[in-house]
């Protein structure tokens, strides 16, 4: 009977060692799943918080589509819509840097072809877009977008083409 307690008491011991060496792979996996899910969240505010992003079409220079959008999604010709930022506005035309939407430069100011960062500035109209945007004078750089009418954060109002 002592060797039946002993071999029971050895069992449960051998049992609460891996439980308990589990548990603390379960939790390490939890705070991982919980520390990503936050960062998500973050950028998802990040991104909310700019009024600059705009989302055009990347299929190519043969590619005349014009798609853009203030959200994610797919182009009207089956590609997906990438992420840019608005660096002026000419008219009903957006100037923009294709480096991403993390991006927070600006027009060089000594080729206004190129972005701050080097790259070519990409021209897009917002023409028909259903986009309402800043155009103070004419020619802005407010960099301001959104789906609905509103106020600029320098005062106008957002217009639409």
């Amino acid at each position: 009977m002592k060797k039946v307690f002993l071999m029971l008491c050895v069992c449960c011991a051998i049992v609460a060692a891996v439980g308990c060496g589990q548990s603390r792979e379960v939790a390490e996996t939890d705070a991982a799943v919980e520390t990503v899910a936050a960062e998500m969240v973050m950028e998802e505010a990040e991104a909310a918080e700019r009024n600059d992003v705009l989302y055009v079409c990347n299929c190519g220079p043969e590619c005349d589509c014009g798609s853009v959008s203030v959200e994610p999604g797919t182009c009207t010709c089956g590609t997906e819509l990438v992420a840019v930022h608005m660096v002026k506005v000419e008219g009903s035309e957006a100037l923009l840097c294709t480096c991403g939407d993390d991006c927070d430069c600006e027009i060089n100011a000594e080729d206004e072809t190129k972005c701050g960062c080097g790259k070519d500035i990409r021209r897009v109209s917002l023409e028909g877009s259903g986009i309402y945007y800043c155009n103070c004078g004419g020619s802005c750089t407010c960099n301001f977008v959104s789906t609905e009418p509103g106020t600029c954060a320098c005062g106008m109002e957002l217009i639409t083409s």
